[in-house]
């Protein structure tokens, strides 16, 4: 027993835990190493194994008493309790009461207790729509129509699905509770899985005459036309939530909702982060060198801006506020920045090629740097110059 873990340590409480925290501290250990959520996974499957058997015992006010005095002696094999996972005898273990009150949500729900039927009134389902919409829009918001095709509650039959004249009937597989449980052996013991009645799928009902208008499904279908508004701010494929316009709702439970994804159309010249804008502007030699206005785009329309002289290209310009509204606070906007890109001009009069010379004639002779006249000016300028350590040595060899 000297390897085996201290089944409080195991469980993640103290040792004065009561059954509520025990039970807490096994759920999410179940929950993350039960071997159907961990498929082929031998150190999940082991340390389920070890959770449940921790659970177990400290569940169990004898067995716990039994584990405080002695450990994990108590429960030796020799002693005579014998097989199980590791020595503790899993045979005088309840774990259909464990697997119905902890773990029932992943075998269908609702535990063992048979009070709680799946028949009562449920929410019906959300209902998933798409919408494309411009960068503009996106950004200052819009109203779209789009169509849904909704069901509604039959007028024949009154939303009953069965024939007028007739009411459903109890379900005899489940006997109208709308669940049947299935019990199983399996390595910890007897297991009851309790999943929905596929007799009545839940209902508790059945028709025998169906409805002719809606073939007993209780709802006719139709085309309907629905008024979407989308909020300032809204970023591509996040979602707008309209109540209450999804598939009705089960034994009276309210209807679903409309969920419509947002799909924004790229921009060609704008890019978006979050609430900021992105974006280039080309300007001209001259306008970098001397400095002048210019008029960049915006998603408010075109603004002036002062470009300062000696302005190098990728500069960065922020346009403050002319950004995105927060979805939060639509008042409030992020900012634009602006990247200036020095454009070279490729198509260049006469005229325009003689000033360009002229320039660089008079700012450092740049075009005939690596002219040969050039070359050999730069080489007798540095004959003055004092020798070098190789220059030395050249000398030294050709002697």
């Amino acid at each position: 027993m000297a390897d085996k873990r201290d089944y409080y340590e195991v469980l993640g409480v103290d040792k004065g835990a009561d059954d509520a925290a025990l039970k807490k501290a096994y759920r999410v250990l179940a929950k993350k190493y039960h071997p159907d959520m961990n498929p082929g996974d031998a150190e999940a499957e082991k340390k389920f194994k070890e959770a449940s058997e921790a659970y177990a015992v400290l569940s169990d006010s004898e067995k716990r008493r039994q584990y405080d005095q002695f450990g994990h002696a108590a429960f030796d094999g020799g002693a005579g309790g014998g097989g199980g996972f590791g020595g503790f005898d899993f045979n005088g273990a309840d774990f259909s009461d464990i697997f119905g009150d902890i773990f029932g949500d992943m075998f269908g729900g609702g535990g063992r207790r048979g009070g709680r039927a799946s028949n009562g009134p449920m929410k019906g389902a959300n209902i998933r729509k798409s919408v494309r919409i411009t960068f503009e829009e996106a950004v200052f918001g819009c109203e779209k129509e789009i169509e849904v095709i909704m069901k509604d509650p039959c007028t024949t039959c009154n939303g009953t699905g069965a024939k007028p004249g007739t009411s459903p009937e109890t379900c005899p597989k489940c006997g109208g509770k709308g669940q049947v449980v299935y019990t199983s052996q399996s390595f910890f013991g007897t297991v009851q899985n309790v999943q929905t009645c596929p007799n009545c799928h839940g209902s508790g009902k059945i028709i025998k005459e169906k409805c002719a208008s809606c073939a007993g499904t209780g709802y006719t279908s139709s085309k309907k036309k629905i008024q979407v508004k989308i909020p300032k701010g809204i970023d591509n494929g996040q979602s707008v939530r309209i109540r209450e316009k999804g598939e009705p709702g089960v034994n009276g439970g309210p209807r679903g909702d409309l969920l419509v994804e947002v799909n924004v159309s790229r921009h060609p010249i704008f890019q978006r982060q979050d609430v900021h804008i992105f974006s280039t502007a080309p300007i001209t030699f001259a306008q970098a060198a001397l400095g002048a206005d210019i008029r960049i785009k915006t998603v408010d329309g075109e603004v002036i801006y002062t470009v300062k002289p000696g302005t190098k290209t990728d500069t960065k310009v922020r346009l403050k506020g002319k950004g995105v509204p927060s979805l939060r606070n639509s008042e409030v906007r992020g900012d634009h920045y602006v990247t200036l890109v020095i454009q070279t001009p490729d198509k260049l009069s006469a005229e325009a090629k003689e000033a360009l010379r002229r320039f660089d004639e008079v700012s450092g002779n740049s075009l005939h740097s690596a002219d040969p006249k050039t070359a050999e000016s730069e080489t007798k300028s540095t004959k003055g110059k004092k020798k070098g350590f190789m220059d030395k040595v050249k000398e030294a060899f050709d002697e």
